[in-house]
């Protein structure tokens, strides 16, 4: 058997290619969008890819899975599970429960696992020439290492009333199925460590059965299903905005992207049209970089793990946008991009310094002017972090408008006071300062050392 976990970071997101090397073939699970990766592994491994599968309908990021079938003519596995409504509206070979899919002398029995979402599966592999046990479970969204899948994206970010009670009840029982398969099985699931599918998502990428029984939350509720469905829907991150996109995009028909797309470097002259006809400018540079001098109106998303996330909830998936990178980032980032269906890239530019523009300059501050700012009448305080991490703990006065949800809450914020923000660690604040820029607060000063250095220098804080 050949086995090859594929992680990428900047959405915590595992995929995988598996293959049988006496037969040549091979299947992927949970294909991310550049699949360009998992073309080059397969010839590396003299294997052809025959088979695609998911485990559900994904909301986190954009499946490439069939942009994968049509260059390989591979085909399509897709769960027919979760009744009418939970159904891919294109092309494939049905799944349900206790199904099997045959890759050379490797088998995959379907498990319907739901609670995450209503089609759920998950894959039980077992490699026949090694033996007749399985070995490894691909879990998907569903068991992760530490932790499980959350069941309320469908009505936080998709807006299905209802759905959450309904989904947490169906993982209790999903959980208690899964604990009766036997302790050395490997499990492999769909996501890592800051990954906003889960809450306590671990960061080693696999685990077993055995090990999760002893260690993942989840399996402290054996006769208690009022508690774990409490415990598993508080304190849930935010669902990223792009989040109920991505619900719909991998259901439906769409556009197929069979190639990593090259964009263009725009001269100055070609910018400047651009940006004078009101065009989006998202500057990716360094946050330290970005502060000493940036394009009027620009939002910094630095070029990190987080891009595809933060663009997730700033950028429309209806407009052109131009990005400020340096030229060998610029494949990279498209890649991060395009995993989200973020295709609208006009563009790029890597310097700032463009006739007729007067850089902007950020007012970030230390933590001793901070404090002179603090328990004044004439100033807010605004923390930009999440709901729970604000909620287990501030700086006191300061108030909660999280940084994803700015944009559409500006009216929260002051242009006759003196407006000082901060987040965690400085990059949230960073996005947040340059999103109030550009939607004219001029009298803003972002605190970039944030509760990360107040708790380190034992400040108080309001829980």
């Amino acid at each position: 058997m050949f086995f090859k976990h594929i992680y990428d970071t900047s959405l915590a997101q595992g995929s995988y290619l598996i293959g049988c090397q006496a037969k040549g073939e091979a299947i992927v699970i949970d294909a991310k969008r550049d699949v360009d990766t998992y073309l080059e592994i397969a010839k590396e491994n003299n294997l052809k890819i025959t088979h695609i599968t998911e485990t559900h309908i994904h909301a986190d990021f954009l499946e490439g899975s069939r942009e994968l079938a049509e260059i390989t003519g591979a085909q399509l596995y897709l769960s027919d599970e979760g009744g009418a409504d939970w159904q891919y509206e294109f092309p494939h070979e049905g799944l349900k429960h206790g199904d099997k899919i045959q890759v050379g002398n490797l088998t995959l029995e379907v498990i319907y696992t739901p609670g995450h979402t209503p089609e759920s599966i998950s894959f039980l592999l077992t490699d026949h020439p090694a033996s007749d046990e399985p070995v490894m479970i691909f879990t998907g969204d569903f068991v992760f290492v530490g932790d499980i899948g959350r069941p309320d994206l469908l009505e936080k970010a998709a807006g299905l009333t209802g759905t959450q009670e309904k989904g947490a009840h169906e993982m209790y029982r999903s959980v208690q199925d899964f604990s009766k398969l036997p302790s050395h099985i490997q499990v492999w699931p769909g996501h890592g460590a800051g990954s906003a599918c889960g809450k306590a998502l671990g960061s080693v990428p696999s685990s077993t059965v055995g090990y999760e029984k002893i260690r993942n939350w989840a399996f402290r509720y054996e006769n208690n299903e009022d508690g774990f469905v409490e415990y598993l829907l508080e304190g849930q991150p935010e669902p990223p905005k792009y989040f109920a996109m991505m619900k719909k995009l991998n259901k439906i028909e769409r556009p197929l992207l069979t190639e990593v797309p090259k964009h263009a470097k725009l001269s100055e002259t070609e910018f400047l049209k651009k940006y004078n006809d009101g065009i989006k400018v998202i500057d990716t540079r360094n946050k330290v970089e970005f502060a000493k001098g940036f394009i009027p109106g620009s939002i910094n998303i630095q070029n990190n793990k987080t891009l595809s996330t933060w663009a997730g909830w700033l950028l429309n998936y209806d407009e052109d946008f131009v990005i400020v990178a340096a030229e060998e980032e610029m494949d990279e980032i498209t890649r991060k991009l395009m995993r989200i269906g973020l295709d609208r890239i006009a563009g790029f530019i890597s310097d700032v310094n463009l006739p007729g523009i007067e850089l902007q300059k950020a007012d970030v501050m230390g933590i001793e002017e901070f404090k002179t700012y603090l328990g004044k009448e004439e100033v807010q305080i605004v923390d930009v972090r999440g709901k729970t991490e604000y909620e287990e703990g501030h700086v006191e006065g300061a108030e909660n408008v999280f940084v994803g949800t700015l944009q559409q809450n500006l009216d929260k914020i002051s242009k006759e006071r003196q407006v000082v923000i901060h987040c965690q660690s400085g990059d949230r604040s960073a996005i947040a300062y340059s999103v109030l820029r550009r939607n004219g607060f001029n009298n803003v000063k972002n605190y970039s050392g944030g509760m990360k250095e107040w708790r380190e220098k034992e400040n108080p804080v309001i829980s």
